[in-house]
């Protein structure tokens, strides 16, 4: 059983920066595609960054240049660094996970079987 547990979000405001974690259990990490997602009311879920099985990153247009998503595979950790955040960026930011190596990125919400319970960035103007 995968287990995924964000942690670090908050308020912070516009123009600042956040960096949010995830923790991996359940399964061995390196072999897993991971990325973070991030939904608003009303809304779907949408891709903001994502990780495939050897560790190439892609970005959501919206975030390139701002933000940075890190694997550790020894710790089993996923993080996404925030910078220059704006009130756009306000949103649950879900960590998740693909058990498997694809030699491809996934960027749909569907894609991907494991899902942490969110963890909560506002950013103020």
């Amino acid at each position: 059983q995968v287990q995924l547990r964000e942690s670090g979000g908050g308020s912070v405001q516009s123009g600042g920066s956040l960096t949010i974690s995830c923790a991996v259990s359940g399964w061995t990490f390196d072999i897993y595609s991971v990325g973070w997602f991030r939904q608003t009311p009303g809304k779907e879920r949408e891709m903001v960054a994502v990780v495939d099985s050897i560790g190439r990153p892609t970005y959501a247009d919206h975030v390139k240049g701002r933000f940075t998503i890190s694997r550790d595979n020894v710790k089993d950790i996923l993080a996404l660094q925030m910078n220059s955040l704006n009130s756009e960026d306000t949103a649950m930011y879900y960590c998740a996970a693909r058990v498997g190596y694809y030699d491809r990125p996934f960027v749909q919400p569907d894609d991907y079987a494991y899902w942490g319970q969110g963890t909560q960035v506002t950013v103020s103007s």
